[in-house]
């Protein structure tokens, strides 16, 4: 019998094509514009997560505040890094960090405003960065002060477009004054994170940065690494409560990670998508309503068909099931056609975007549910309107 009401109200779409055009339009938007919402914010979502990912989802930043007294600011010393990596429990390594920006030059090659970074040799194990040639840093390299450089990817490129750039040197001058640095090793390209550009920065010891370039009075952040397994977001609490303890003031630093950047990111991208899929949902009382009007249409129009299968034994229950399947029927087609409209124009969208495409099955069960729901919320008055005609009132219908 369902299959039979079905095959009648495909048949009766079928016979009034501009009018069941009209009245699908509503539930196509309202579905199509729900599916696409939903996943163009969830691929914005996977797309930072990606690029946070790819920096280093396992790091934290902690920053000396620029506003904080003198007595605070020197209490970020180089050996507080160690007493993190052994007070706070899933920090895995600990580098102390200073940059500024700094012409880099060989010969005629000159590569501006790069970025010239002060850390340690435990910096590349901490974002996952390894070197294409030649290697990084090392502890000796530090303790010695020597003057020694790793260049990023795209800065070797620029310095040295021709030529291999291990054992070359280069001139790091900033107003006027030049330092030279032997280059010990290059980096593969890396993915930027928090401000940090890798491919065009140059890292030379933390010591000899504070002895050779800028006499540093405090460390001005650290780059922290945590252990595999751990919630980094736990352990940023706990670095953030360990400063907290030690200045007494938690204006006088802050504590960042990619981690928590993107959870903010996340939340409000679900806040977003719960405020417009609302909006898009009037999409859908208004062609429930738009329905409505086109099921009392037909019944009006119908009414001597109705009294014939009243004459014939037909019972309420039959009429009312069969006008309220042709409703949910033509929710659901106007449903599946909003899916793959809301489909089309997401994957485009993201495409032009270069994001992640990431539709979620969720959204798709949601369109259904609510094709479903409005055919029968808005099927239900005018089938129970067919169902309560009588026969003989309904043949004598003009």
């Amino acid at each position: 019998m369902f299959w039979e009401n079905v095959r009648m109200a495909l048949r009766e779409f079928a016979g009034n094509r501009l009018r069941t055009f009209l009245s699908l339009l509503g539930i196509v938007i309202g579905i199509g514009s729900v599916i696409s919402i939903t996943t163009l914010g969830q691929s914005a979502t996977a797309s930072v997560q990606k690029q946070v990912a790819q920096g280093g989802l396992e790091t934290i930043m902690v920053f000396s505040g620029r506003d904080a007294a003198k007595e605070v600011r020197r209490l970020f010393t180089v050996e507080l890094g160690e007493r993190l990596k052994s007070e706070v429990p899933g920090i895995r390594e600990v580098s102390p960090v200073a940059q500024a920006g700094y012409y880099l030059k060989n010969g005629q090659d000159t590569y501006e405003n790069a970025t010239v970074l002060g850390v340690q040799a435990s910096f590349p194990g901490i974002y996952s960065y390894q070197s294409s040639s030649g290697s990084f840093l090392s502890e000796e390299d530090g303790e010695k002060r020597r003057s020694v450089v790793v260049l990023g990817a795209e800065v070797a490129s620029v310095l040295f477009p021709d030529e291999e750039a291990l054992g070359r040197y280069v001139r790091i001058y900033r107003k006027g004054v030049a330092r030279s640095f032997k280059v010990i090793g290059v980096m593969k390209e890396k993915t930027g994170t928090m401000g940090m550009d890798f491919d065009g920065s140059a890292f030379i010891p933390y010591e000899t940065y504070s002895a050779r370039l800028e006499r540093l009075e405090n460390v001005q952040r650290y780059a922290m690494g945590t252990a595999g397994g751990v919630d980094v977001l736990k352990v940023a609490e706990k670095v953030e409560e360990f400063f907290t303890k030690l200045t007494g003031n938690e204006d006088s630093f802050r504590v960042m990670s990619p981690s928590t950047i993107a959870e903010m990111f996340t939340n409000v991208t679900k806040t977003l998508n719960l405020f417009l899929t609302g909006v898009a949902a009037i999409s859908l009382v208004v062609g429930g309503i738009g329905i409505m009007n086109i099921m009392l249409v037909s019944v009006a129009e119908r009414t001597k068909e109705i009294g014939i299968r009243k004459a014939l034994g037909a019972s309420p229950k039959a009429i009312r099931g069969q006008f309220l399947t042709e409703a949910v029927t033509l929710t659901l087609v106007g449903g599946l056609v909003g899916m793959a409209l809301g489909t089309a124009l997401s994957f485009l969208a993201t495409a032009l975007l270069n994001w992640s495409f990431a539709p979620q099955a969720a959204s798709y069960a949601l369109a259904v549910a609510c094709s479903s729901a409005v055919g029968i919320f808005f099927g239900l008055y005018p089938a129970a309107r067919a169902a309560r005609l009588q026969p003989v009132e309904a043949l004598a219908f003009e």
